[in-house]
């Protein structure tokens, strides 16, 4: 075989295996995480969640004490959080501040990279790619039911339900904050899975205080108030 030959075979497997590796992305079978394993044939999707229903469950009665036993007192709220290991900073205008890297105030799930170094910087939390799950608020009074749907969120982070890794929380940002759908396509089984958990476990918290506040201002005006106001503060 002469030298002409031998270069276009391996031309011709180099391309082989990056079409493998393309296709192996979008075919892949099963997806998991810590609580919950998906497994696609050609003819059925099969979810496995009882551990992730499970600790839904517990999340839902858990909190609903909590925040009975406070009266959903958004500043003892923060020192539940704090006591079990979540660091809670105050800074004056958190709210600008967060939205220079599309984030709310409230629960600040792990980032990387710029935007971790951002974070930890502001935060005095040292000087690393890589940041913990914080709370980042604005001084001053907080909405109660802001707090809570934040709340919920994170203890549903700290009971270890799925949806608040990087990549999950980095689609769920993409996607909320555009209403162009544009390269959902290409998604992996297990990226399109991570931002369905990202998506369950925002609504389960947006579903937990609207039916808390039902019996005190009514779910449309605290549904209004967290939409139209987008902030921690009163």
């Amino acid at each position: 075989m002469n030298i002409f030959k031998k270069l276009i075979y391996f031309f011709l497997k180099l391309q082989e295996k990056q079409l493998s590796a393309r296709l192996d992305k979008h075919l892949k079978t099963s997806s998991a995480n810590k609580t919950s394993k998906t497994i696609l044939s050609s003819n059925v999707t099969v979810t496995l969640t009882s551990e992730t229903e499970k600790n839904k469950e517990l999340v839902l009665n858990t909190v609903s004490e909590i925040v009975s036993g406070v009266k959903n007192n958004p500043d003892l709220l923060l020192e539940y959080i704090k006591s079990h290991g979540t660091k809670v900073v105050k800074l004056n205008n958190a709210d600008k501040i967060l939205a220079f890297i599309c984030e709310d105030e409230g629960l600040v799930c792990e980032l990387k990279g710029g935007e971790a170094l951002y974070i930890n910087i502001l935060t005095d939390s040292g000087f690393s790619f890589k940041s913990k799950p914080m709370f980042i608020l604005r001084n001053g009074e907080i909405d109660s039911y802001y707090m809570l749907h934040q709340f919920y969120k994170w203890f549903s982070l700290y009971k270890g339900l799925p949806g608040f890794d990087y990549e999950a929380q980095k689609l769920f940002k993409t996607y909320l904050n555009s209403s162009d759908l544009k390269g959902m396509e290409n998604l992996t089984l297990e990226q399109m899975i991570g931002l369905k958990e990202a998506i369950d476990r925002d609504n389960e918290a947006i579903d937990f205080t609207v039916n808390y506040a039902k019996s005190i201002d009514g779910s449309k005006n605290v549904l209004d108030k967290m939409k139209n106001d987008g902030g921690a503060n009163i």
